[in-house]
This record gives structure tokens, sequence and C-alpha cells, in this order.
């Protein structure tokens, strides 16, 4: 197979608070009658990306996944060669369409259907070729009825959507796509989906950076783990992303303590006194995803023998609504007796069907 991208010990450098070599000379004038006698501080230096490598083959779908500020959106503006590394080698065979920021690539006094014609030449394809594709586009972005309007009167949803259609059907042979999800509609986020999808099934390249961890995982062959500038994994989809996900709990208790739990009813002669959450392979983990497999474990400590009891819980959403309510009663399962002690009542749930929100439980024995 091909190689689409190669990228070899890239590294970026930025220098804050000092004027680059290609400032306009009307700024460094203001920035000398600002202050004509002030001495420069010492150059303060961020390395955006050290000693980044990796290579993509021609047909791959690689999401790229990381906090804020890793480094994610100076990759992309690198191998779209709109800012230039600081060292190390690209390269990057094909045609690249690149969708970075809302409205990238288009020429502000032009209309729509220019702007589509002046991309489509940037791509190298010809005025025919483009054409053939003016009227998907068009469909796809919805802006019929503002095609000869300059883009300058478009909103922030009707660039975004403009732009990821004139990017996605202008025949790349390498798509670089930052952020297309976090604007627009659900509608709209839908219809990128799909032309992700049609891109990835028609051997096109794509490189795609998302906080959409699911978008990621569905869509992607491959993902790659940018971190403080540099390449912290590369691997499956599921695994970079639950390793990168376990990151942002490494600072938690792997287990609740419920011992200090003051709202309590009952005679206390059995208690909940913690829980925790067990991964399927018996590790205790403090991140669980949607569509896992996993366990609650809820350890007591009993006073005295407690003959027949049923275990319980609820589960309700962060405005009241109840979700569930289920116990060992509701699952006909028979404890004749608990003996005084600490133990623990494990709950198996095979596959986690809950959206990303915060929820709330409420624990019984009776």
């Amino acid at each position: 197979m091909s190689q689409a991208i190669a990228v070899e010990k890239l590294s970026k450098k930025f220098i804050l608070g000092a004027l680059q070599r290609d400032t306009m000379l009307r700024e460094r004038v203001i920035s000398l009658l600002r202050a004509p006698f002030r001495r420069s501080a010492p150059p303060n230096v961020l390395w955006a990306l050290r000693d980044v490598s990796f290579r993509v083959d021609a047909g791959e779908v690689v999401g790229i996944i990381g906090r804020n500020g890793a480094g994610k959106s100076t990759l992309l503006k690198v191998l779209s060669k709109i800012t230039h590394p600081t060292s190390g080698k690209v390269r990057v065979n094909g045609r690249v369409a690149s969708l970075l920021e809302v409205g990238t690539g288009f020429h502000e006094e032009l209309t729509g259907r220019e702007n589509i014609y002046l991309n489509g030449s940037i791509l190298g394809m010809k005025h025919n070729e483009v054409a053939a594709k003016l009227d998907s586009i068009v469909n796809f972005a919805g802006v019929a009825q503002f095609l000869d309007t300059p883009i300058k009167r478009y909103s922030t949803g009707m660039r975004l959507r403009l732009g990821f259609a004139v990017a996605a059907h202008l025949d790349p042979d390498v798509l670089v796509v930052d952020e297309v999800l976090a604007v627009g509609d659900a509608g709209f986020q839908r219809k990128c989906l799909n032309a992700m999808e049609g891109l990835r099934t028609g051997g096109r390249t794509v490189l795609f950076v998302s906080h959409n961890m699911a978008a990621v995982e569905n869509l992607c062959t491959r993902c790659l783990w940018i971190d403080s500038g540099e390449v912290r994994m590369d691997g499956s989809p599921r695994e970079v992303i639950e390793a990168y996900m376990n990151t942002f709990a490494n600072s938690r208790e792997t287990m609740a303590d419920l011992r200090s739990v003051k709202n309590r009813r009952g005679s206390g002669e059995i208690r909940y006194t913690g829980m925790e959450y067990i991964s399927s392979s018996g590790e205790p983990i403090t991140v669980v995803r949607s569509g896992d497999a996993f366990t609650i474990r809820f350890h007591y400590h009993a006073e005295k023998p407690i003959v027949f009891p049923s275990f319980g819980l609820r589960m309700y959403t962060e405005m009241g609504a109840l979700v569930t309510d289920t116990s060992t009663w509701h699952h006909a399962i028979e404890i004749p007796v608990v003996p005084p002690g600490d133990g623990y009542l494990d709950l198996q749930i095979d596959f986690l069907n809950l959206l990303p929100t915060r929820s709330y439980f409420s624990l019984w024995i009776s």
C-alpha cells in the first residue's frame, strides 16, 4: 500500500511575546513607540511539537486526539503547509484539502460560487471538473439561495457548511479536518460523518481531529494521541481512547467512601460503606464509557446476622428523573443470611447504555 503521509522528527517552536520575522513594519514601529527604552525580556520558547514521527498509508482514516493546547492543530497546519516546521521532514502525497477553521481558504469579497471554483483551482482541478461537483456541494451545504452572495455576508454556520462541502467533494487525496463537529446542528454533523464515511470507503486518506470520542472510534481505523507536543500513543482507536480518557481520572479515588454519608435512614444494622467500579478484567477503574461492560461493587458492614436481605439501588438523572430501580429481590436472587462484618456485592452490567451525563445513586438494603 502506498504511503500518503510521512512525518519524521517534526518539531515546531514558537517564541511567545516576540515579534516574528514576518511581522509587518507597521507593527514593529508601534511596538517601538509603545516602549522605546524597554529592555527586551528573554524569549519564552514554546515547543508546540517535539520530535513527532508517524506514517499514514493511503486510505487510512486517522483520528488525532489530545487535550487543548497539545499541538494537534499545529500538526495539521504544518501538514497543510499553512505554517513551516522548525525542524524535521514532512511528505504528503497527492491533493490536500484542509478544513482547519471556519472559512479557511475563502476570499471574503468573492461569492460562494466563485470560492468553490477558487478552491478547486487551488487543488489543481479544471473548471469543468468543479462544475460537475457544484450541485452536490451546494446541496450538501444548503446555501443555494446565497450562492451568489459574497462570503463575508455568510453566517458562521453557512461558512462551515460550505467549507466542509468544498473540502469533501473536490476529490482530495488527503482530507485534513479539525473539529468540524464542534459547530453546526445535529443534522449537519450527521452529514459530515456520512461524508467522511464515504471518503473512507472510497479509499481517501483522512486526518480527523476531534474531541468527539465516539466519532473518532466509529470513523477511524487508527488513532494518534498527542500530548504536550509529542505522540503519546499510536494504535487502535478503542485502546488509545481508553488510555487517554483514563488520564482524566488518575487524580480521583478509585473507591467512594460512603461511611461519612449523613442522610441515611433505617436501623443501621447493616450499612453501605463503599462503592467502586471494576473493569471486565477485574481492575478498579475511575472512568466508565457508554457501551462498556463493567461491575459496580458495593461494600457493606453488618453489625449482626441479617436474614434474607435485599440489596437495591435507584439511579436518577441530574434533573431528578428516575432511570432505573433494581435490586436482588427484583432479580430473584435469594441471600439466606449475611454474617456480621464486612462484605461486598457485585452488580454486573454487560452494556452500559447511558448518554454522557451526571447521574445519582440512591442505595438501600431491606
